[in-house]
C-alpha cells in the first residue's frame, strides 16, 4: 500500500529557549516523509520548492526511500520559508516572516505512480490545493486525512467545508476544534465536526496528550514526557505522518487500528522534538521507535482492585 504526503517542503528559521537556527529543512510534507520513511512505509511527497534549494536535502529524502517525483522545482523561483520564535512554555509562538514564494501560485502534480495511493494525507494547505489535489487522483484513496488550521477557517471557510466534507479523518488542535465547531466542549465539538463528514476526530492537545472520536467511541493519549525539549516545530506533522503511516503498513482502517496509530504517531513526534527541525527525525530507529512506544505501554496500563 502507499501513502502519498501533501504539503510544504520548506525552509524555517526558529528561535526558542534553548537557542536559534539559521535557515534549516521543514515544511510538512518534510516531517510527514521522514516519519513515514522510519516505518518504512512507500511514500510520496507533493510540494514545491525554488532553485534556492539545496540538492543535498533532496538526496537526502531520496536515501530514506521517499519517493520526490511529485516535488516541482522552479529553477528561478525561491522556496518557502517561515521564521518564528517560541515563548518559554513552548506552547505558544510568534510569526516572525512568512515568505510563500513558489508556494503562492502551486498547482500540485500528481505522478503517475502515486495517482492511485492507498493513503492521501493532506498536509496543512490552502482548502483550494487540497481539494485539486484530491479531483487529480486516478481513484478515491481508501482514506483520506486532513490536517488544517484556523487561518484557513477565518480566510475560506466555505472551501474548507468543501475539502472537510471529502475526508475520512481530520487532525487538528483543541482550539482549531473549539472555531470549527462553535463548541467549547470537546466532546460536542466533535460530534459537530463528524456532522461535516469525517468519520474519525483527531484532537491535538500538546504536551496533555490527543484525543480520538469515533461513532461515540472515544481513546484518549498522554504525551510522553520528555527530559529535554528544544523545538516543537513539525511535531504535528510528524504525528500525522506516524499515524498515516502506519495506517498505509497495516491496511486496517478499523477504530481500533486508529488508536494504535494515534501511539505511533505520539511516539514519532516526541523524537522530533529532542532537536531543532529534521535532525532528530532522520536518525530515529526501528528499536528506539518500539522503546518509545513501550513507555506509553507503561504509561497507560495499570492493574486496580477495588
Amino acid at each position: 500500500m502507499k501513502l502519498l504526503a501533501v504539503g510544504t517542503v520548506a525552509f524555517d528559521a526558529i528561535e526558542t529557549p534553548f537557542g536559534k537556527t539559521d535557515k534549516i529543512l521543514g515544511g510538512a510534507a518534510t516531517y510527514i516523509g521522514l516519519a513515514a520513511s522510519a516505518l518504512e512505509a512507500e511514500v510520496g511527497l507533493v510540494s514545491v520548492i525554488g532553485g534556492d534549494f539545496p540538492q543535498g536535502y533532496l538526496d537526502m529524502l531520496t536515501s530514506k526511500n521517499i519517493n520526490i517525483d511529485g516535488v516541482e522545482i522552479i529553477k528561478e523561483g525561491k522556496t518557502f520559508f517561515w521564521s518564528g520564535k517560541y515563548h518559554n512554555d513552548l506552547n505558544s509562538r510568534d510569526t516572525l516572516v512568512t515568505e510563500l514564494n513558489v508556494l503562492e501560485n502551486f498547482n500540485p502534480k500528481i505522478p503517475a505512480s502515486f495517482a492511485d495511493a492507498d493513503v492521501l494525507m493532506l498536509g496543512n494547505l490552502h482548502p483550494a490545493v487540497q481539494l485539486a489535489v484530491l479531483e487529480r487522483m486516478s481513484q478515491r484513496p481508501k482514506m483520506v486525512i486532513l490536517d488544517t488550521m484556523n487561518f484557513w477557517m477565518d480566510l475560506t471557510w466555505d472551501l474548507l467545508m468543501e475539502v472537510i466534507a471529502k475526508t475520512d479523518v481530520i487532525t487538528i488542535n483543541d482550539e482549531e476544534a473549539r472555531q470549527l465547531s462553535g463548541e467549547y466542549s470537546l466532546v460536542k465539538a466533535a460530534q459537530k465536526i463528524h456532522t461535516l463528514g469525517p468519520k474519525f476526530v483527531i484532537i491535538k492537545k500538546g504536551e496533555h496528550g490527543a484525543l480520538l472520536f469515533h461513532e461515540g467511541k472515544i481513546f484518549a493519549i498522554p504525551a510522553l514526557p520528555l527530559e529535554e525539549v528544544f523545538d516543537p516545530t513539525g511535531a504535528g506533522d510528524t504525528f500525522a505522518g506516524g499515524l498515516a503511516a502506519y495506517i498505509t503498513k497495516t491496511g486496517d482502517f478499523s477504530f481500533d487500528n486508529l488508536k494504535n496509530a494515534l501511539i505511533v504517531g505520539s511516539a514519532m513526534a516526541s523524537f522530533t522534538v529532542e532537536k531543532f527541525g529534521t535532525v532528530r527525525l532522520e536518525d530515529v530507529t526501528k528499536e528506539e521507535l518500539k522503546g518509545r512506544i513501550n513507555q506509553f505501554r507503561e504509561l497507560t496500563t495499570f492493574e486496580l482492585t477495588m
